[in-house]
């Protein structure tokens, strides 16, 4: 996925206010897969405790040779892995570490290291500024979903709708699952609030109409 800086610096400007819920749409099939996983999702929330005991292994999800378990919280799990330690800076910047650290349940798709350092030049740079607070936090949202999704939960074309109010988009081929493009290395790394699925590349909003 190629971006100009101005494509990224558009797409910062893009980020909006908070919201929540998953959507969907295109053909029937896919409605109805959306409002099952909706209906699902509300359950989810009401039983989250029970539900991470079910879906997480205690012995955890290998992340950079250390276990992440169901007994964590998102960034309690995310701290000990080397591989998204720019993720962990960005979102103590942002002041999100303490929503992510919430009851939730919260869907993060977790960008690496190499995926923030694939940005253009000064991008990153210019994103970790205090003045660009509010900037950060729409491009961190844009990662998160509410509710708890597994992979096997994401269907090829379904459409979730991020924290930050935008769209994502879901493709899966031959067991791959991508989100805008971006490919789950990592998936189903569950935490006691929520799932973590690591991906390599940033997902940036879209750049607003003209």
């Amino acid at each position: 996925m190629k971006k100009t800086l101005r494509d990224v610096s558009l797409a910062f400007g893009a980020a909006g206010l908070l919201a929540a819920g998953l959507s969907s749409c295109g053909d029937p099939k896919t409605t109805e897969t959306t409002t099952a996983t909706e209906a699902a999702v509300i359950a989810d929330s009401a039983n989250m405790s029970t539900d991470s005991a079910r879906m997480g292994k205690p012995e955890g999800v290998m992340v950079d040779g250390v276990a992440m378990t169901p007994d964590k919280t998102i960034i309690q799990n995310a701290v000990q892995a080397a591989s998204v330690s720019t993720l962990i800076k960005a979102v103590s910047a942002a002041d999100l570490g303490g929503t992510l650290s919430g009851p939730g349940p919260f869907t993060v798709f977790a960008p690496t290291n190499s995926a923030f350092i694939s940005l253009p030049k000064g991008a990153l740079d210019g994103l970790m500024k205090p003045e660009s607070k509010e900037k950060l936090k729409g491009v961190l949202t844009y990662h998160v979903i509410a509710g708890r999704l597994l992979a096997s939960d994401l269907k090829d074309g379904q459409e979730l709708t991020t924290m930050n109010g935008e769209k994502v988009k879901v493709s899966v081929k031959d067991g791959k699952v991508m989100i805008n493009g971006a490919t789950v290395q990592i998936p189903d790394v569950v935490s006691s609030n929520g799932v973590t699925h690591v991906i390599d590349q940033v997902l940036l909003p879209p750049a607003p109409a003209q």
